[in-house]
């Protein structure tokens, strides 16, 4: 008898896809923000911890509002 609604390979490979993505995103990010050079030291610390403490929107914030406030 078949077991019905196991998980298969493509349900795991979607899942560790997807998982990893989310896992990389914010610190590809983190990695960003903390490399680039801004006005002053204040504006950096404030990106870092909104992406540290807003776990998914905080790097989408920076992508959209904070790389335009780089300098180079």
């Amino acid at each position: 008898m078949a077991f019905l609604g196991g998980i298969g390979f493509t349900e795991i490979t979607t899942i560790s896809l997807v998982a990893g993505l989310i896992l990389l995103f914010p610190i590809f990010v983190l990695v960003s923000a903390l490399r680039a050079t801004f006005q002053d030291s204040t504006t950096k610390l404030m990106w870092v911890l909104v992406i540290l403490f807003l776990p998914f929107i905080g790097p989408l914030l920076y992508l959209i509002i904070g790389r335009n406030q780089r300098i180079a």
